[in-house]
């Protein structure tokens, strides 16, 4: 079965976020037009023909970005080659200063159902340091007008900031929760390299916080975010009920999807491609009937079994254990070695009920777990 979730990566921002390490470009709007045509070449090279799906989700970069005529023509390009499902979803990344009544009808006439809302904070230093161009006000705007034209809200926020205290995040997530999004998910601030972050904390202008802070902040989002009922149902992420983004439950789960546009991932037939992070490299390959693919990888039955041990184990529900094995025809015993024992008997990983899952103190340290797992 070809997969059933499409990816479409947008990488035109108004300006480059000091934290940001994705595939942006920045004061090039009048690539927009170039990009969309080479982008319906790629489709029609690698896609050949439509394909149903059940989740499309359009990440960037901002999506929103992109003038009127151009957020329609991606549509309507979407629509051609991604037809949806029944009681299909749709998920498109904003910046909340682009969210107009007029930007949130557009997408909602053009079959979207939900909006991913790139808030990161509700203060306005915080903002100002993470270089964001919104204020308080402008998101509690776009939320609005989000809700007035009936699409589903997401909301991201990013925890510890330089000189964040714990009553500050604490406060970022009230004001979140006031406005009732159906979906919250909460990031630690990262210091990538080849950012200006990265260099600015390499000369001493910032600094991170405590990793006991950081801690305490994610336990407080945790706990804050259940109370008022959101299911954690992924070590960053949160929903109401019927509300989980189905369209990133694929990845957790290991299915296949396809993927377009610079940076673009995909995973078809076993085989994960990346194509070129560069805008203009990708145009040029795409414009001369050249293949976009910058790297790619043919998984062994084994790999596979070992990124969907991982992917599993970051959703809360974790996994079945002998469901598991009659998929992969591996058991977790055999992927997870010694180090699977280990992260049991100290309490990080939970095993009962046939489920293998992280347990509280586990998801303070998944991400230093997940390599054990991915060896060899």
């Amino acid at each position: 079965m070809p997969p059933r979730a499409a990816y479409i990566h947008v990488p035109f921002c108004r300006h480059r976020c000091g934290y940001c390490n994705f595939t942006v470009i920045a004061g090039r709007d009048d690539l927009q037009a170039a990009y969309i045509t080479a982008l319906e070449s790629e489709l029609a090279a690698s896609i050949v023909v439509p394909h149903e799906v059940d989740t499309l989700f359009i990440g960037g970069g901002t999506p929103t970005h992109l003038t009127a005529q151009n957020l329609q023509r991606l549509c309507a390009l979407l629509h051609a080659w991604f037809p949806t499902a029944e009681n299909y979803e749709w998920s498109v990344e904003a910046n909340p200063r682009d969210i107009t009544s007029k930007v949130a009808h557009l997408l909602q006439a053009q079959g979207v159902t939900r909006v991913s809302l790139g808030a990161q904070s509700f203060a306005s230093g915080k903002l100002v340091m993470l270089e964001r161009d919104h204020d308080a006000g402008i998101i509690r705007d776009a939320v609005g007008a989000l809700r007035d034209s009936g699409l589903v809200v997401a909301l991201d926020l990013i925890f510890g900031a330089p000189g964040e205290s714990l009553s500050h995040w604490q406060d970022d997530l009230r004001q979140a929760l006031a406005l009732a999004p159906e979906h919250l998910s909460t990031y630690g601030l990262t210091f990538e390299k080849g950012t200006t972050f990265w260099g600015r904390l390499d000369k001493g202008e910032l600094q991170t916080l405590p990793e006991e802070l950081e801690r305490e902040m994610y336990l407080a989002a945790i706990d804050m975010l259940t109370a008022a009922g959101y299911e954690h149902y992924e070590v960053s992420n949160f929903a109401l009920v019927g509300q989980r983004c189905r369209h990133n439950e694929n990845y957790w789960l290991g299915g296949e999807y396809f993927a377009a546009g610079p940076g673009a991932a995909r995973y078809v037939a076993g085989r994960r491609e990346m194509n070129h992070r560069s805008t203009t490299t990708w145009l040029a390959r795409v414009t001369a009937g050249e293949s976009p693919t910058a790297e790619f990888e043919e998984l062994s039955p084994e790999d596979r079994a070992r990124e969907r041990l991982v992917f599993r184990l970051r959703r809360l529900e974790g996994l079945e254990i002998d469901a598991f094995a009659c998929e992969t025809g591996y058991r977790v015993e055999q992927l997870g070695g010694d180090a699977l024992a280990q992260f049991i008997e100290q309490g990080l990983l939970a095993r009962e009920d046939g489920r293998l899952r992280l347990t509280r103190r586990g998801l303070l340290v998944s991400d230093a777990m997940w390599p054990y797992f991915l060896r060899t």
